[in-house]
């Protein structure tokens, strides 16, 4: 069976950022565990700039800031386990992990979930009809874009205004697609303000706010929606091809939630601890976490 003294689960920006900082200061037996074949996780398909000026001073793409961690990462004695899916965290402090050998456990002394975060689907809103294909997450679409280079669709409407969904209203523009509109059930946009001036602002993309979906419509495509006036309770029909969601996310915390939550050697970092509005944010808890966890000290 693997041994070590720190366990970090997911090598996105707070999973790196607390591998390092526990590095750092002092603790030289560390694992570092990710289902993907590389770190960084979804910094890899967000291709655009706006990404560790904390650490570096400028604005980063993406995949840059985690060429920059990953950098420092293989510079350290940190050892990185790609491939490797960690199943279920267990009172005796070992995880039991399926990787490219198959089932295997490690024993830890203390470990970090830095597992991140999912994103809500429309299953998670009371609309009717039915799930024909043309239906994304925001992330799901800009996996699909910006890695696989492929086309989700062409009249594509957006609903939620976060950070995401106005980045996604941008990128299906420069990419040629016609963003119907991003509709918005609150009085105003949701992500930052930068966001809805480099985005939506600058692209002149349609933004409807106390608007939401009532009804999906189409059989093996969707072909449209329902959208209903929050105030007025009037309802329209709008013509798409596609429909991206950005509902908001919730913390991956499933591993803490089998008999060993509230345990002093459990620790949560990142977005799996509470989501951050950007990556910066989410890997400078991880490097407080990681100096944390090095320490021994519990909070």
């Amino acid at each position: 069976m693997r041994s070590c003294k720190l366990l970090i689960v997911g090598a996105g920006a707070a999973g790196m950022s607390a591998a390092l900082s526990a590095w750092e200061a002092g603790c030289r037996d560390i694992i570092l565990a990710d289902r993907a074949s590389r770190p960084g996780g979804i910094l890899h398909q967000c291709i655009h700039e706006g990404f560790g000026r904390r650490e570096s001073g400028s604005e980063l793409t993406g995949p840059e800031y985690a060429a920059m961690l990953a950098g420092k990462l293989e510079r350290s004695g940190v050892t990185f386990l790609p491939d490797t899916d960690v199943l279920s965290v267990e009172a005796d402090k070992t995880a039991v992990c399926s990787g490219k050998s198959g089932l295997e456990r490690i024993c830890f002394e203390q470990i970090i979930l830095a597992s991140g975060c999912r994103e809500r689907t429309i299953g998670s809103l009371p609309v009717a009809g039915t799930r024909p294909a043309g239906i994304f997450t925001a992330g799901q679409a800009q996996e699909l874009i910006n890695l696989r280079h492929l086309d989700p669709g062409n009249e594509v409407l957006i609903l939620g205004s976060g950070d995401l969904g106005m980045i996604m209203a941008r990128r299906f523009t420069l990419e040629g697609r016609h963003v119907i509109a991003v509709l918005e059930q609150e009085a105003q946009y949701g992500g930052m303000a930068r966001n809805f001036h480099r985005c939506i602002e600058a692209f002149s993309i349609p933004l409807r706010c106390r608007m939401t979906i009532k009804q999906i419509h189409g059989e093996n495509r969707i072909c449209g929606v329902t959208a209903e006036h929050i105030d007025s309770g009037e309802r329209e029909f709008i013509a798409c091809d596609t429909l991206v969601t950005a509902l908001g996310l919730i913390p991956e915390r499933e591993l803490c939630c089998k008999g060993v939550e509230g345990e002093k050697w459990l620790y949560l970092a990142g977005n799996c601890r509470k989501v951050h509005d950007i990556v910066d944010s989410a890997a400078a808890d991880g490097e407080r976490i990681g100096k944390m966890a090095a320490s021994g000290f519990y909070m």
